[in-house]
C-alpha cells in the first residue's frame, strides 16, 4: 500500500497570559502562538492484520509511552466512532521536535494525523467534529490543527490570523522535560484579560515591539523549578540581535527572536560553545 508522509510542525507560543484556574483544574489562557519550519516526520500507510503497527524514532523517541500517546489516542477515538471501521495503519513518527520541551510536538502529531485521516480515508469531519475530537486528545491538538499563526483568547477561543509573523527563531533545549501540570501548579502570576485587536494590523517592526512588551506568566514558575532556565534566557537575551528571548509554553525549551537569520546563526554557534549539551536549532515561522 502507498506510503504517505506528513509533516508534523512545531508550535511556539511567543506570549502566554495565565488569566485564571478552573474548577477542572485546567487554567484558562491567553496566547500568541506562530508555528516554524522545524518538524516532526509521519509516514503512514494501510496495512492488513489485526493490529496497528506505531514506531517512534529520531533523536526524541526516548520517554514515548508507546502504549498511551497522541497517535494511540487518535485511532481510537476514530474507532469508538466506528469511522475506521475494520482499517489498520503502520505509522512511523520521526521525532526531531523534543518531547516535553513546550513546543508542541505531540499535539501537533495528533492533528496532523487527524487532518490526514479525515482527508485521506473520506471521514467528511466538519470543523466543528474535528475540533471536538481534538480537544478530548489535548488542549493543544485543536491549536495545531492549522498551521496559522493564532491567537488564543479568552475561554480559550482561537483566532487565526492570515499575517506571516516572518520571525527568526532561535531554539534552545536544555534536556530538561517539564510536566506542564507541575509548571501551572508552581505558577503564582496571573493576568487581567486583554485584547489583542491593535496585533492583527500591526506591521513587522512594529509586531515585534509589541511582543517584546508581552511576558510568558509560566517563566518563573519554569525558572523556579530550575534555575537553568533563567541562565539559559539572560545568555539568550544578551547576544547582539536579539529581540526578546522567553520560555515557549510551560517549557522547558526556550526561544529568542532575532533581528535577522545571520544574528540567529550566529547565536547558535554561541549556544553551542557555552552550553555543548543543550540541542539547539535555528528556525522561520511559516
Amino acid at each position: 500500500m502507498k506510503k504517505f508522509k506528513i509533516k508534523s510542525y512545531c508550535k511556539i507560543n511567543l506570549t502566554l497570559n495565565v488569566l485564571n484556574k478552573l474548577r477542572s483544574g485546567y487554567h484558562n489562557i491567553q496566547s500568541i502562538v506562530t508555528f516554524c519550519n522545524l518538524h516532526d516526520e509521519i509516514y503512514v500507510r494501510k496495512i492488513f492484520g489485526a493490529k496497528d503497527k506505531i514506531h517512534f524514532s529520531g533523536k526524541f523517541k526516548k520517554g514515548i509511552n508507546k502504549k498511551e500517546n497522541t497517535i494511540i489516542k487518535v485511532l481510537k477515538l476514530l474507532r469508538e466512532m466506528n469511522l475506521l471501521r475494520q482499517k489498520r495503519f503502520e505509522i512511523n513518527i520521526k521525532k526531531n521536535i523534543p518531547h516535553g520541551s513546550g513546543l508542541g510536538g505531540g499535539s501537533s502529531n495528533a492533528a496532523s494525523l487527524l487532518d490526514f485521516l479525515n482527508s485521506k480515508m473520506h471521514l467528511n469531519l466538519n470543523d466543528k467534529k474535528i475540533n471536538g475530537i481534538a480537544n478530548q486528545i489535548g488542549s493543544d491538538v485543536p491549536i495545531c490543527l492549522k498551521k496559522k499563526n493564532t491567537i488564543i483568547q479568552s475561554k480559550n477561543k482561537l483566532l487565526r490570523l492570515r499575517k506571516n509573523f516572518k520571525l527568526n527563531i532561535l531554539i534552545v533545549y536544555p534536556n530538561l522535560v517539564y510536566l506542564t501540570k507541575r509548571v501551572y501548579d508552581k505558577n503564582k502570576i496571573f493576568s487581567s484579560p486583554r485584547s489583542y485587536s491593535e496585533l492583527i494590523s500591526k506591521k513587522e517592526k512594529k509586531l515585534i515591539s509589541f511582543l517584546k512588551n508581552e511576558k510568558n506568566d509560566l517563566e518563573k514558575a519554569a525558572k523556579n523549578l530550575n534555575p537553568k532556565i533563567k541562565i539559559l534566557i539572560d545568555f539568550i537575551k544578551n547576544i547582539n540581535g536579539c529581540n526578546f528571548s522567553r520560555i515557549s509554553g510551560s517549557g522547558s525549551a526556550c526561544i529568542g527572536i532575532f533581528s535577522n537569520m545571520k544574528a540567529a546563526l550566529y547565536a547558535k554557534r554561541l549556544i553551542n560553545l557555552k552550553f555543548p549539551k543543550y540541542w539547539c536549532r535555528v528556525s522561520k515561522s511559516i
